[in-house]
C-alpha cells in the first residue's frame, strides 16, 4: 500500500508540472525546437568587372572596360542602396567643346523604395537620383544629375518564368531634356542546371520619349523625341555568389552615325560581366 501510495503522488506531480509547463507558454525541451527568429533587416553588396558599361542602349565608357559596385538595405517590403560605375565621358576632342568639356569619370545613384506584394504580383515604387561626382556639365549647358520616379510589377508567369513591366519618370531629365517617360519590358527565363551553373536567359524593350524634342533630340533621340532600345542574354550563377552574364544590345539608331562617335556609342554590341555578392 505504500508503495501505491508513493507511485499515485509521483503521478500526480507528473501532471502538475505539465500543466504548469502548458500554463506559462514554455517548452521544456531542446533549443533546437525553438523557431528562428527572422532578422528585421538583411544587407548585401556586390562588385562587378564589365566589358563595357551601357546604359539603355547607350556606352557609358566609351565602349571600355568599367568597374561597379553598390550596397544594398532591405527591410520587409522597404529597400534602399546605392550603386557605382566608372565613366568615360570625354573624348578630349578640341573640335567637340561639348563633350570635351565634360570629364564625368564615377556614377553613383542612389535609391529606395518599396516592394509590396499582391497575389501573385510583385511590385516595386521608388525614386533614383542619379549623380555624377566632380564631373563638369556640357560647355552647351545642361545638369548631368536627375531624379526619376519609378513603378514596376512583375510576377511568375510559369515555372521559373518571370515577366515584369516597370515605368520611369523624371520631371527634368538628364542635360535638362525636358520631361521624359521610360517604359520598360522585360522577361526571363531559369533553365536547367548544367553542372555547377544555373543559366537563365532574359531580355528587357525600352521606349523613351521626352517633351522637349529640340534639346532630347540633340543628347538622345538623333534629333526625334523618343526611340526604343533592347537587349537580350544569357547569365551563369555559379558557386551560390558568381555570375557571368553575356549580353547584346541595340537600339533604334544603330545603324546611324548619331551612334557611332568617340562617346556616348549606341549601335550594336556585346557586353559581358562578371559579378560577386556578398
Amino acid at each position: 500500500m505504500k508503495a501505491l501510495r508513493s507511485l499515485a503522488l509521483f503521478a500526480a506531480a507528473t501532471v502538475l508540472m505539465v500543466g504548469n509547463a502548458s500554463a506559462d507558454g514554455m517548452r521544456r525541451g531542446s533549443i533546437k525546437d525553438a523557431p528562428a527568429e527572422k532578422p528585421r533587416c538583411t544587407f548585401s553588396a556586390n562588385t562587378a568587372l564589365t566589358t563595357e558599361y551601357v546604359f539603355r542602349g547607350f556606352s557609358q565608357s566609351a565602349e571600355g572596360a568599367a568597374v561597379q559596385g553598390g550596397f544594398d538595405a532591405t527591410c520587409g517590403i522597404f529597400y534602399a542602396g546605392v550603386w557605382a560605375s566608372s565613366l568615360n565621358w570625354s573624348d578630349g576632342a578640341a573640335a567637340a567643346p561639348a563633350t570635351a568639356n565634360n570629364n564625368a569619370s564615377v556614377e553613383m545613384d542612389w535609391y529606395l523604395g518599396i516592394k509590396p506584394v499582391t497575389g501573385p504580383v510583385t511590385w516595386d515604387l521608388g525614386v533614383i537620383y542619379y549623380t555624377y561626382p566632380n564631373a563638369r556639365r556640357f560647355a552647351v549647358g545642361g545638369n548631368n544629375e536627375y531624379v526619376e520616379l519609378k513603378i514596376g510589377a512583375s510576377a511568375e508567369v510559369w515555372k521559373k518564368g518571370t515577366l515584369g513591366g516597370t515605368v520611369y519618370y523624371s520631371p527634368e531629365y538628364q542635360y535638362n531634356t525636358g520631361n521624359v517617360w521610360t517604359l520598360e519590358g522585360s522577361f526571363a527565363q531559369e533553365l536547367p542546371k548544367l553542372g555547377i551553373f544555373t543559366p537563365t536567359f532574359s531580355s528587357l524593350v525600352g521606349y523613351q520619349t521626352s517633351n522637349d524634342t529640340a534639346r532630347y533630340g540633340a543628347f538622345f533621340g538623333n534629333l526625334d523625341s523618343s526611340y526604343w532600345y533592347w537587349n537580350a542574354g544569357m547569365s551563369f550563377a555559379f558557386l551560390e555568389k558568381w555570375s557571368l552574364d553575356v549580353r547584346y544590345w541595340d537600339t533604334s539608331m544603330g545603324s546611324s552615325v548619331f551612334c557611332k562617335g568617340n562617346i556616348f556609342q549606341c549601335d550594336e554590341r556585346v557586353v559581358g560581366t562578371l559579378k560577386f555578392t556578398f
